[in-house]
């Protein structure tokens, strides 16, 4: 197989919720010296857009994209232990997660998976995750950066709370947040007072890595 062929059945078996193939992918792009974070990235990663993309329109149903999620999860873990990211210098920490309600992961594990990549620090606190938790989180471990993602129109409205919980917190000048998913918009992240919307997991290191050296 080459590299073209590698990239495809990493995009392949998360449309179509095989894990063996995604595996089988990894393997290959190792033996042949690949980047396993391009193949993260341009690979699986376009495969799960597309498949946010298709349940946007309505196209496939949520239990195909929990699956799909799953076997990305997996690809990102046995990438995640083939690269040497604790030997890379911190460059700051970051909490990312799902909002309260919106059970999808589709995303956000392949943007803390490249921020990660690139030196930051990532706590991922998974799905689900209520609005004061993203703070109470940032502050444990002492962040630089809150990450939130919402792929449903109705559960936007959390990552406006977040940011009206910092400001009555006096928290708001302490971190940056971006926010992202399916139906977030630049214009929604400045309407609420968000730092950054970040269209996908490219935008989000760009970001991220933007205001590091800023600092």
């Amino acid at each position: 197989m080459n590299k073209e062929q590698i990239f495809r059945a990493a995009h392949e078996s998360i449309m179509e919720c095989d894990e063996d193939k995604a595996l089988s992918a990894i393997g290959e792009a190792k033996a042949q010296g690949l980047d396993l974070i391009e193949l993260l990235g341009m690979g699986f990663g376009s495969g799960i857009r597309e498949l946010g993309d298709l349940f946007g329109r309505g196209e496939i149903f949520l239990p195909e994209l929990i699956y799909s999620t799953e076997v990305m999860k997996r690809a990102t873990e046995e990438i995640e232990a083939n690269i040497e990211l604790s030997d890379m210098p911190k460059k700051g920490r970051m909490v990312i997660g799902t909002v309260a309600g919106d059970v999808h992961d589709i995303g956000k594990g392949i943007v803390a998976s490249l921020v990660k990549s690139n030196g930051i620090e990532v706590f991922d606190l998974g799905r689900e995750v209520p609005a004061q938790t993203f703070i109470d989180k940032a502050e444990e471990y002492g962040a630089d950066f809150i990450g939130s993602s919402a792929l449903l129109t109705t559960t936007m409205t959390e990552q406006k709370k977040i940011e009206d919980l910092l400001r009555q917190q006096g928290l708001r000048d302490k971190y940056k947040t971006m926010v992202g998913g399916a139906p977030v918009t630049k214009r929604w992240a400045e309407k609420i007072g968000a730092d950054a919307y970040c269209e996908d997991a490219a935008d989000s290191v760009r970001m991220v890595l933007e205001w590091v050296e800023s600092k």
